[in-house]
């Protein structure tokens, strides 16, 4: 009887750990969709009270087991909140085929390329914004609707210092140019260098909310920098720039 009371015992606590494993199995699932550091950050909360939760149950801590129950309950409600227009996407992406390309993605580049490189070179400041597989709509402000075709004259002729929309970024989305003139949320990031100007703040504040990839044009320097996921990479000259954008940005369209 001892020994049938040890193993059930036993069973309900591998039930618990394989419950608990494959609830966060899916959040991590989920995460990867969303793939911006604000789901990371809410990973990492999700994955402490999971392993509060364990801990309370392992300790037979009652009141405080409760407590994480409690928390792990209503962040199914906060996720499906906070992340509706996420899981939708994820979802209609599988139930849908992969779309045929509307543009070539080496000729885009190559304008992206040559226009960033000759901003460059005159020091002309500029911002870039190309959308992957998460929408930026919800966090431009502002902006002139455009809806044209990627070209070298056209990005150029945006970012001149006569043009009314040259303060502002320009957004590429689905191998289109469809905006310019747009703000971008600056970076809260308080250790951030105070010397990083406004355009390279925005272009971090955009990066860290989304996948996107910011193109920046030093204004002082002429210096181009690319960001990603909040991190930058920069003193990039034009093959180097095409280089990483065609690693960064093939086949990461939003369908």
């Amino acid at each position: 009887m001892v020994l049938m009371s040890y193993l059930l015992q036993n069973i309900v606590v591998l039930q618990d750990l394989l419950d608990l494993f494959l609830t966060g199995l899916i959040i991590w699932r989920l995460a990867r969709l969303m793939k911006t550091v604000l789901a990371l950050r809410i990973l990492a909360a999700l994955s402490a009270l999971v392993v509060g939760h364990l801990l309370a149950r392992l300790l037979s801590l009652q009141t405080v087991r409760l407590i994480f129950d409690t928390f792990l309950a209503s962040s199914v409600v906060v996720l499906a909140v906070i992340f509706q227009t996420d899981i939708r996407r994820a979802f209609a992406a599988l139930i849908r085929s992969r779309a045929v390309k509307d543009v070539e993605m080496s000729d885009l580049i190559d304008e992206l390329v040559f226009a960033v490189g000759g901003l460059s070179q005159k020091r002309i400041g500029a911002l870039i914004v190309i959308e992957r597989s998460i929408q930026v709509d919800s966090y431009l402000a502002v902006g002139t609707e455009i809806d044209a075709k990627v070209t070298s004259e056209l990005i150029s002729s945006i970012f001149l210092p006569y043009s009314p929309i040259h303060d502002g970024a320009v957004i590429i989305q689905r191998g289109k140019l469809t905006r310019a003139g747009c703000f971008l949320p600056l970076t809260q990031n308080f250790e951030v260098s105070k010397s990083l100007g406004t355009r390279h703040r925005a272009a971090m504040g955009l990066s860290e909310l989304v996948d996107a990839v910011v193109i920046v044009v030093s204004e002082e320097t002429g210096t181009v920098s690319v960001f990603v996921g909040g991190k930058k990479t920069t003193n990039l000259d034009p093959p180097a720039l095409g280089k990483l954008l065609r690693r960064l940005v093939e086949q990461r369209w939003i369908k």
